[in-house]
């Protein structure tokens, strides 16, 4: 659902733009703002799971996010939809660092590649649902009904309050650190965004102003000891380009079904909605190989799958629309199995006490990667 609600806004920029008078650049920002806020909370939730209790962090932001399409709902002006976003965005952003602290703390490494899988499943559904819903939706009704969404993630409250028993290990955030993380995450998202240079040269500053602050601070945000675990960075490393990559789907595909095939933008979201239902069917299937036969294994297998999608794209754009869904699909599941391999062997290079932060900054990267490579592409 909290895919699906980062989605769902982009085939309605058009109406948004005729409603409030303003340019495809300014009302961009709806979804823009949502996607920001998303990378930087995911890594601030991460970080607080060291010190409060998951379900009371999961109750806040799912409420947060209810609370911000209240808002998105009652919107008269643009700065109210923005807000009803940002607010939205503040809430949601709990979800993707849970789903990956979850399973690593709930489940012994011999069954957490499932687990990781099952995840995998909620995100490629949200894709695939996500601007197919929003297509059906505002058909129907006016686009602001969109925000009502979010509201039925209230539904799972109940279950996350009865299952997820922890205790925090107590201490207390360094939000100077955290806020010169957000600052410079966001100003090198813009710079890649918006192409100048400085914006990238105020990232680049509050970084090094970040790096001297978890030196020297008592209890800093991240340990600089992440860091020098030469695993886990290479791991993050290798995420960020992986995700990057894969991120070429959801943004390079409906450019090619729309330049070149045609397709009206509702049909596009139709079109690739194939290969993200069989993305989401088979990944629990990609966890569990990587439970059976290691993360190795699972690793190879999407590095094929993804090179046969890639040779056959290059080779044959243009051909018949059947083969094209037919290659995209190779090439989903190919990044589904790569994320869940990836995933459980990175979470397996982390202490306990640092799960949280270490695979909240992996979420974080996984936004910003999606970011820099649509700039790349």
């Amino acid at each position: 659902l909290t895919v699906m609600s980062a989605t769902m806004f982009h085939i309605v920029v058009p109406t948004i733009s005729l409603d409030f008078g303003l340019s495809y650049g300014q009302v961009s920002w709806v979804s823009t703002l949502y996607m920001l806020t998303y990378a930087i909370g995911s890594v601030i939730y991460g970080k607080l799971t060291g010190i409060c209790k998951i379900k009371n962090l999961l109750t806040f932001g799912l409420f947060c996010f209810a609370f911000g399409s209240m808002v998105g709902l009652a919107a008269q002006a643009f700065w109210m939809v923005l807000l009803g976003r940002f607010l939205q965005a503040v809430g949601a952003s709990v979800v993707p660092a849970m789903a990956m602290i979850v399973p690593v703390r709930y489940f012994p490494p011999e069954k957490r590649g499932g687990a990781l899988g099952i995840v995998s499943t909620g995100l490629y559904l949200g894709a695939a649902l996500g601007p197919v819903v929003s297509a059906l939706f505002v058909n129907a009704v006016h686009w602001r009904w969109l925000f009502c969404w979010p509201f039925l993630t209230l539904l799972t409250l109940p279950f996350y309050r009865k299952y997820l028993h922890d205790e925090p290990n107590g201490g207390r955030v360094d939000w100077l650190g955290g806020g010169l993380l957000a600052l410079a995450a966001a100003l090198f998202l813009l710079a890649v965004t918006n192409g100048t240079w400085e914006l990238s040269a105020g990232g680049f500053l509050s970084l090094v102003l970040f790096i001297l602050r978890i030196r020297f601070a008592e209890e800093p945000f991240l340990p600089p000891r992440l860091f020098q675990n030469k695993r886990y960075a290479l791991g993050l490393a290798l995420s960020f380009f992986a995700y990057g990559i894969g991120y070429s789907f959801p943004f390079l595909s409906p450019i090619l079904l729309f330049n070149v095939y045609h397709l009206e933008p509702g049909m596009v979201g139709f079109a690739l909605v194939p290969a993200f239902v069989v993305s989401a069917i088979l990944g629990r299937t990609g966890g569990k190989l990587a439970d059976a036969k290691g993360n190795s294994f699972l690793f190879y297998i999407a590095s094929v799958l993804l090179f046969f999608c890639f040779v056959l794209l290059s080779s044959f754009a243009g051909i018949l629309l059947s083969f094209i869904i037919v290659f995209l699909t190779f090439g989903n599941v190919g990044q589904s199995f790569m994320l869940v391999a990836l995933s459980n062997t990175i979470s397996r290079t982390l202490p306990k006490d640092q799960t949280g932060v270490g695979m909240g900054m992996l979420s974080m990267f996984h936004f910003i990667a999606g970011t820099v490579f649509a700039g790349v592409y």
